[in-house]
């Protein structure tokens, strides 16, 4: 951040505290924080803080399915009160609903993710630093997040799960470093706290049979099996089975001394674009538009997404792609693109993870799409989605730096609206750009058949694209069978 000018007193410093009760710290002053739906607004703006929340979200993140009529018009009450105690330019109007707008380093779930993220990818070559790190990382956590606010309680569990997953990553670092008699403890508690994580047990009696204790490692398998054929009639996965049947055989690649990971494969970097519509003419202002809605690096204010409509063969699709191919460099981490006629989202939210180098996916649509958000959540993407439909907002990836492109011959109302998302209604040619794109067309055949053969197709087209090219097809094989 800038120095403040001459004379200018710098703004109040925030930290927000949610990995456990919320906590809101001004100038290092605790603010109170008591209302409850408050808090839950608040709460929601923190998780998707510099990202525009809409109203929708705020109130079923208060209501969790049960607003009253008068829902809107209480949720900007309440926000004008958090303006009132956090002060101006905290909260920002920006449609369709709010930004809370603070540096990332202020709240301690992205100082969390971003450690965990740095962590991993550290392990491959610096196993030490990474459980640092990832101690570091876990040590933010001071209980469980929204306790009492139920319009929140998935993404307490997305957050849940994340911590999780850090603390096993830790776990098994540790183990490999040698470490098995200190983890052993803690590993027991884990068992107790998520007692179906077979990942958990399977670490556990590694660490058992390293330190010695292999009748203590065979014991824990037994009441793995007899706690989940219990619970939910099934045996073990083949992960444990396999390291039981090592354990009973005490066969040395349990002992190995640790090794230094291979280095993580390159991230895959998908390419779909189909190939650009040629000849292209016109369309100047269009492609403007396109540039300034969807450039790299905008205002955090600003959406992501950009709704093409128009009638059927206006060239929607061509447009779109002709833009997307001239930009391609404002996209490193790839280009995604999909078809949507007659394909359900789940589909192609399959399709999409696999481009990205996901092997293990989901069978699950929620647990698929948060693992498609969380993929796309720090790339710089580009996702193109033609012949959509409202449910298209399934498929908008999760992440600030990444941008879409819909196409449709619908409005798609319900999407503008709630995602805020740009939009272009794409008219027909002007005249004198569809005589260009028709000569071009028509080519060597117009010469054989005439000016006005070529002025005909112009009017019978009407400016429609897709029309002029078929024309023009007609025409040029007339030509070569007469």
């Amino acid at each position: 951040m800038g120095a403040p000018m001459m004379g200018q007193a710098p703004g109040p410093a925030f930290e927000f505290h949610v990995l456990g009760p919320l906590k809101v710290l001004k100038d290092g002053i605790e603010l109170p924080m008591s209302a409850n739906r408050e808090l839950a607004i608040l709460a929601c703006l923190l998780l998707n803080a510099n990202r525009v929340m809409s109203v929708e979200r705020l109130v079923e993140a208060v209501w969790a399915g049960s607003a009253p009529s008068s829902a809107w018009r209480q949720i900007a009450i309440c926000v004008s009160r958090l303006r009132r105690r956090l002060g101006a330019g905290v909260i920002e109007t920006s449609s369709p609903g709010y930004l809370l707008r603070v540096p990332a380093d202020g709240i301690d779930w992205l100082r969390f993710t971003a450690m965990v993220t740095q962590a991993r990818e550290q392990a491959a070559r610096d196993q030490e630093g990474a459980v640092a790190l990832l101690r570091e990382a876990l040590a933010l956590w001071r209980g469980t997040p929204f306790e009492d606010l139920r319009g929140l309680r998935y993404d307490v569990a997305r957050m849940a799960e994340c911590r999780l997953e850090a603390l096993e990553t830790c776990l098994e670092l540790e183990i490999g470093l040698g470490r098995h008699h200190q983890v052993i403890p803690e590993l027991l508690a884990l068992v107790a706290e998520s007692p179906f994580r077979e990942r958990v047990r399977a670490q556990l009696m590694l660490a058992q049979y390293r330190a010695g204790r292999r009748a203590e490692a065979l014991r824990t398998y037994q009441e793995t099996r007899r706690f989940l054929l219990e619970q939910i009639g099934l045996e073990p996965g083949p992960a444990l089975r396999r390291l039981h049947e090592q354990i009973l055989r005490d066969e040395s690649v349990l002992m190995r001394a640790p090794v230094p990971a291979p280095a993580p494969p390159a991230p895959v970097v998908p390419c779909q674009l189909p190939p650009q519509v040629l000849p292209f003419v016109g369309r100047a202002a269009e492609l403007a538009g396109l540039d300034a809605a969807l450039r790299p690096d905008p205002e955090p204010a600003m959406p992501g997404t950009m709704v093409l409509s128009g009638a059927p063969g206006v060239g929607k699709t061509t447009l779109a792609l002709r833009w997307a191919h001239a930009r391609i460099d404002w996209f490193p981490d790839g280009q995604l693109f999909a078809d949507l006629d007659g394909i359900e989202p789940h589909v192609v939210l399959d399709r999409f993870l696999r481009a990205l180098g996901e092997q293990d996916i989901p069978a699950d649509h929620a647990e698929k799409l948060a693992l498609y958000r969380s993929r796309t959540a720090r790339r710089r993407l580009l996702v193109v989605l033609d012949n959509a439909g409202d449910e298209v907002a399934s498929l908008l990836p999760g992440g600030a730096g990444c941008r879409v492109v819909v196409i449709s011959a619908a409005p798609l109302d319900e999407l503008v609206a709630r995602q805020g998302a740009h939009r272009v209604f794409l008219a027909p040619l002007e005249e004198d750009a569809a005589r260009e794109l028709a000569d071009m067309l028509v080519g060597a055949a117009g010469t054989a058949l005439g000016p006005q053969a070529v002025t005909d197709l112009v009017a019978t087209s009407c400016g429609n694209p897709l029309s002029l090219r078929l024309g023009a097809a007609r025409l040029r094989s007339r030509v070569a069978h007469a």
